[in-house]
């Protein structure tokens, strides 16, 4: 299987896939890799930070493109591969860069990529379908500890990444063997959502941002956030600690560029970046999907990846997902 595209082929897969937002015979001042499919929290992440920034006039327009595969190993690999020949590239990516080189899922980390910036924190959701008949995060709890294959827990990301990670930690705070939850992975979480809607599965682990999208279309509730307190733009969600379990979880997202990316072309981004934080067309975006800013330059971004590698690290050893750390 080919990972790469040739510059040809490459550029007229963007021109077909994208969204170009100002004009449709450019190829965008700005280009935002999805290492996931659409409807995803990285999609919906690059999408938003994409409009915040033509919206508000710092670009004149801003493109996509949706690479899957590989747990977003392949989207990693061909940043690293085409370096700066491409142009302005800037990967979306998560808390699961961090998982999956833990877990020795993807042979890459951060570390091969050049930081960016953090831009957004969203909490991780508890949802189910408006005819479940959980009506409360203590009936899942009730009905996972009488029978734990009862419960089919869906996520947009393979076994042992975040949104299973997020699940077994919810229910372990509860007393419960997070290695005993019935997790069903999907490939991105656009399709974990469909699983829900269809009936396949009970329950669906993500985050706070794509279970807004189906619980405002009026198709499903949200039981439970992992934020450590209630949510300003949405105080009538309950909180697992609200409720009595002593559990937090907040997701960074941020974004990654080639590894020899210039330091001009660093600052260029930073500032555009920094600036799209106080403007009106960001905070539009920033509420809609009920997401906290999360704006940290690249040093901080560094060290705030280290110490989240270090805390996983412990994390995914107690719940068994890892044994020991390289």
């Amino acid at each position: 299987m080919k990972l790469f595209k040739s510059f040809k082929s490459l550029k007229t897969t963007v021109l077909a896939a994208s969204l170009v937002l100002s004009s449709p015979f450019v190829m965008a001042d700005i280009h935002f890799l999805v290492p996931g499919g659409p409807g995803g929290g990285w999609d919906t992440t690059a999408r938003g930070v994409g409009e915040g920034l033509v919206k508000s006039g710092i670009e004149d327009n801003a493109s996509f493109q949706n690479m899957s595969g590989g747990g977003g190993g392949r989207a990693i690999a061909y940043l690293i591969e085409s370096g700066t020949k491409k142009g302005d590239i800037l990967m979306v990516n998560s808390t699961p860069i961090v998982l999956r080189a833990l877990t020795g899922r993807i042979p890459y980390s951060y570390r091969d990529l050049t930081p960016v910036a953090s831009m957004i924190a969203d909490y991780g959701a508890f949802v189910v379908c408006n005819d479940s008949p959980f009506k409360t995060w203590q009936d899942v709890v009730k009905s996972i500890k009488e029978d734990p294959s009862s419960v089919k827990v869906a996520g947009g990301s393979a076994r042992g990444s975040m949104d299973h990670l997020v699940a077994a930690q919810a229910v372990k705070a509860a007393g419960i063997d997070g290695r005993r939850l019935r997790y069903i992975p999907y490939d991105a979480g656009g399709k974990a959502k469909a699983g829900l809607l269809s009936g396949e599965v009970n329950l669906l682990s993500t985050g706070l941002s794509e279970a807004l999208e189906v619980a405002n279309g009026g198709q499903a509730r949200i039981l439970a956030v992992t934020s450590g307190e209630p949510l300003p733009d949405y105080p009538e969600i309950p909180t697992l600690k609200s409720l009595g379990y002593d559990m937090e979880f907040v997701n960074w997202r941020g974004f990654f560029a080639a590894p020899n990316l210039p330091a001009e072309k660093l600052a260029e981004y930073t500032k555009k970046l920094r600036k799209l934080q106080s403007t009106p067309e960001w905070e539009v975006v920033r509420a809609r999907n009920g997401w906290l800013n999360l704006f940290q330059e690249k040093e901080q971004f560094i060290k705030s990846l280290e110490a989240q590698e270090a805390q996983l690290k412990v994390v995914m050893e107690e719940l068994g997902f890892i044994r020991t750390l390289q």
